[in-house]
C-alpha cells in the first residue's frame, strides 16, 4: 500500500544515470556542485516543463509580436530565466523537462537564442522529454510554422553535425526511424522513463494507436519490457500531454477526470498508465497544461485509489506562459485535484530516497497580470514507493 502524506498550499556526478550509456564518476565530497553527487541517500530531481520563449530575431520575423519574447502577455525571458536560477539552486543531480522546451516549434536556432540563455548552464543534468511544439507545426493566433519533428530537439540535446543534422543517440535518447526519444535512466533505488507522447506528428505518421505496429505501439512495448526489466523499488514515469487534467485548456471535449482530455495523445497514454499502475510506479509527472497542479492518486480510469493509485503532478509553469484553472480551490472540475496554481511560474523540487520521496513546489515569478501575492503559493508533502 502507497501512503501518501500531504502538506498543501501552505550533480553533474551521476555514477546511475544509465539512460544513454552516460555514467560520470562521483568526485570527491566537497562544495563543488554541479560536479559531484553528495549524498549516498538521496537525489535530488527537478522538474518543469513548458519553458522557453520564440527569440524575436530576423528568423522569426513573420511570427507575430504578441507570440514571442517580449508580448506582455507571455513569461518572456525574465520566467525563463527565474525558473533556470530556481533549479540550479536546488543543486540538483538530475533536471526533468516535461516536452515544450522551446516554443512555437523549436528549431534549434530558437533552442539556441532562448532557452540556452536561460537553461544552458544545466545542460549536463537535463533528462528531457519532447512536447508538441517540438514536433508539431504552429498555425494559431496569425502564425505559420513548420512543424520540425524533433529536429531542432535532438539538435539541441543530442548534438549535430555541421550542417546541423541531428545525432542520432545521446541524452534526449536515440533519434531514428523506430525510435523517437524515448529511454529510461536510475537515480539509487530509482527507475525514471521519459516518453515521446507527440504521436499526431509526421515522425509518428500521425498514429496514436499503442497496439498496431506504428512508432506509438512500439513505444507501448518498449515500455512494458522496461517496467518488467526494472528491478528498483521506485518509479517515476514523464512525458508531455497530461492524461488527466487540471485546466481548461485541456478538456473542451473530455471531462478533466476522465482519460484523454490532453487530447489524443492524452487519451493514448491511458495504455502507459495501464502498464505503470500494473507495476506499481509511484509517480507520473506531466506538463502541458501552463500550470502547477497535484492529483490524488488514481487508478488508470482516474478514479481514487488510496492503496495502490499513482499520484500525477503537472508542472507546465516553466515560464512561457499560463493557462487557466479549470474550477477554483475546493470546487476544481477534477476531483481529484487536490490543489494548484496559474498565477505564476517555478520548478518542482523532489527528493528521491530509497524508499520514499519529497515534493517542495514554491513559485518563483509572478505571471503576466499577477502580483507577488502569486508568490505566497506552495505545495509540499511525502510519500512512499510500492
Amino acid at each position: 500500500m502507497r501512503r501518501l502524506t500531504k502538506f498543501s498550499s501552505a550533480v553533474v556526478g551521476l555514477t546511475v544515470l544509465a539512460a544513454a550509456g552516460t555514467a560520470v564518476a562521483a568526485a570527491d565530497q566537497g562544495d563543488d556542485w554541479p560536479y559531484a553527487h553528495h549524498s549516498a541517500a538521496s537525489y535530488t530531481l527537478a522538474a518543469v516543463g513548458d519553458i522557453a520563449c520564440e527569440p524575436d530575431d530576423a528568423e522569426n520575423a513573420a511570427t507575430p509580436a504578441s507570440l514571442k519574447c517580449g508580448s506582455p502577455t507571455l513569461g518572456g525571458m525574465s520566467a525563463e530565466f527565474a525558473t533556470a536560477k530556481q533549479a540550479t539552486a536546488m543543486h540538483p543531480d538530475a533536471v526533468a523537462l516535461l516536452g515544450d522546451e522551446q516554443y512555437q516549434v523549436g528549431k534549434l536556432t530558437d533552442f539556441e537564442k532562448s532557452f540556452e540563455q536561460a537553461w544552458g548552464g544545466l545542460k549536463m543534468l537535463e533528462r528531457p522529454a519532447p512536447g508538441n511544439h517540438e514536433y508539431y507545426p504552429y498555425a494559431k493566433k496569425g502564425d505559420n510554422e513548420a512543424g520540425q519533428n524533433g529536429a531542432g530537439y535532438f539538435g539541441y540535446f543530442n548534438g549535430h553535425d555541421q550542417a546541423g543534422t541531428p545525432e542520432t543517440q545521446g541524452q534526449a535518447g536515440d533519434d531514428t526511424a523506430d525510435k523517437q526519444g524515448w529511454y529510461s535512466y536510475n537515480l539509487g533505488n530509482w527507475h525514471v522513463i521519459s516518453l515521446n507522447a507527440e504521436c499526431k506528428s509526421d515522425a509518428f505518421e500521425h498514429d496514436c494507436s499503442t497496439t498496431d505496429s506504428g512508432l506509438l505501439g512500439q513505444e507501448t512495448r518498449w515500455l512494458s519490457h522496461d517496467l518488467a526489466a526494472n528491478r528498483r523499488q521506485c518509479t517515476i514515469a514523464y512525458w508531455h500531454q497530461a492524461t488527466f487534467s487540471a485546466t481548461t485548456a485541456s478538456t473542451a471535449t473530455v471531462p478533466a477526470s476522465a482519460p484523454g482530455a490532453g487530447g489524443a495523445e492524452g487519451a493514448a497514454t491511458d495504455a502507459w498508465w495501464k502498464l505503470l499502475y500494473q507495476h506499481h510506479a509511484t509517480l507520473i509527472l506531466n506538463g502541458h497544461e501552463h500550470a502547477y497542479a497535484r492529483l490524488r492518486p488514481m487508478n488508470p480510469a482516474g478514479q481514487y485509489d488510496p492503496a495502490h493509485g499513482i499520484p500525477e503532478f503537472i508542472v507546465g509553469s516553466g515560464g512561457e506562459a499560463l493557462d487557466t484553472l479549470a474550477g477554483s480551490p475546493g470546487n476544481y472540475d477534477n476531483p481529484n485535484v487536490v490543489t494548484a496554481q496559474a498565477g505564476a511560474f517555478g520548478v518542482m523540487k523532489l527528493t528521491l530516497r530509497s524508499h520514499s520521496y519529497s515534493w517542495d513546489y514554491k513559485p518563483a515569478l509572478p505571471g503576466p497580470g499577477f502580483d507577488s501575492t502569486a508568490l505566497k503559493y506552495s505545495d509540499s508533502g511525502s510519500g512512499t514507493c510500492n
